[in-house]
Formats: structure tokens, C-alpha cells, sequence
């Protein structure tokens, strides 16, 4: 479901003369169908950055990116759009959400854009926040005002809110208490089940070893120039 193959990245520093920085070269591996695979690497080694251009956010040098039947790497916007919608999740270590928005409707969006009806659509983002310990006196506030440990837990319920084919996890266990990672590793589980092919970085080791089938560490893919 998730195919990189020789893919390479690098920074240019337009405000150090565009210097050219290579971060990353070769980098190949596969996610398949109700498989997690887990990024390792010493911090610096690529780990995010390559979870960035498989998002879309960051565009490779060279190599090939596919996410079903779509190659990221040379994608147009509208495609990237479109994969983001139904295709490829994404729960980063930050919630971005329009302030203002309530926490139900935050949750729901991702299935009120594919055309589910609102009250389906709430309802579900409701078992989600039920289940992640959002009290329901705070779903019809904007979670920019809640703490960072409910605004993760927001962001969580929201990425899996549509059941992707395939999931990119950031560190989705980060400083939550033992019953709200067990919710989420849980929920990882059961996406699994359902055949999601999940590629994270997970630095909680217990979590790590629970729900990855492989580990690939990035630093094979480090360029030898800056190894």
C-alpha cells in the first residue's frame, strides 16, 4: 500500500548562500496492507522528514513515493488533496484546526468531506472522543483552548476517525497516561485489523514492540557526505 523506492531529499539554505544540504538518499521500504512498520534512527536521522514528503509536505529530489496507486512524489496538488481525503491519514505530534471550530465538528470533518451525513459523521467523532476521555462538556468548544495532552488525544480521534487504507503516525503515544495509550494502541490494532497499512515513529519502546511487525531505521538512508 505504501511503496518508497530510491527516494532522496534535500535542503537548500537560501539564506546561507543556497547551500545545498543532502538529507536523505536510497531510502526504499514497503508498508503493506494491515502491516505497521516502525521508523527508527537517532534523532536528526530523517525519521520526520521522511514521514513529510510520504505527506506530501516536503517534495523528494529523486525517487518515488506511491500510496496506493498515486506517487506523491510527482503528484499535482488537487491529487494530494484528494489522497489526504481518503486515502492516506496523518496524526502529527500537532493539532492545526481552524480556532473557533468545535471539538465534535473537528473530529467529524474528515468523514463530512467524503459526504457522510452530519449526524452519522458526529456521532462517530463522539465513540472517538468518548472513548480518548474528552469529557463531553468540552466537545462544543474549540480544542485550540484545551491542554496539549487533550489536544493530542483530540488530534488522535480525528486521525482515525475515516477508516484510511493507509496511516502515518507521529509519535501517537507521546506523553498520554496508561489508559489513554492503551485506547490508542488499541485503536492502532483494530486499523491493523481492518488492513490499514501504518507507517510511525513510535520512541515509546513497549508501544513499538506491541503493534509493529518491522522496524526500518533511517539511518541506512543518511547521505555518507553527512553520516
Amino acid at each position: 500500500m505504501i511503496r518508497v523506492s530510491n527516494l532522496s531529499k534535500t535542503f537548500t539554505l537560501h539564506n546561507q548562500g543556497a547551500a545545498a544540504i543532502p538529507v536523505m538518499e536510497g531510502a526504499t521500504l514497503t508498508v503493506a496492507s494491515g502491516e505497521c512498520v516502525g521508523l527508527t534512527g537517532a534523532s536528526g536521522a530523517g525519521k520526520s522528514t521522511l514521514m513529510r514528503m510520504i505527506w506530501g509536505n516536503y517534495l523528494a529530489a529523486s525517487g518515488s513515493i506511491k500510496v496506493g496507486d498515486t506517487d506523491v512524489a510527482t503528484a499535482e496538488p488537487r491529487q494530494i488533496i484528494a489522497l489526504r481525503r481518503a486515502t492516506l491519514g496523518y496524526v502529527s505530534q500537532f493539532l492545526r484546526v481552524v480556532p473557533r471550530v468545535p471539538t465534535l465538528d473537528v473530529v467529524a470533518e474528515p468523514l463530512r468531506v467524503l459526504g457522510a451525513p452530519a449526524d452519522e459523521a458526529r456521532s462517530h467523532a463522539a465513540t472517538l472522543l468518548t472513548r480518548l476521555n474528552i469529557p463531553e462538556r468540552l466537545w462544543s468548544l474549540s480544542p485550540t483552548t484545551f491542554s496539549g495532552g487533550e489536544q493530542q488525544r483530540v488530534n488522535i480521534a480525528r486521525g482515525f476517525a475515516h477508516p484510511y487504507p493507509a496511516l502515518l503516525l507521529d509519535e501517537p503515544t507521546a506523553s498520554l497516561d496508561a489508559a489513554n495509550r492503551e485506547t490508542v494502541l488499541a485503536l492502532i490494532e483494530e486499523a491493523k485489523g481492518r488492513g490499514a497499512a501504518i507507517l510511525g515513529i513510535f520512541h515509546d519502546e513497549g508501544a513499538r514492540a506491541r503493534v509493529c511487525d518491522r522496524l526500518v531505521d533511517v539511518t541506512a538512508f543518511t547521505p555518507k557526505a553527512v553520516a
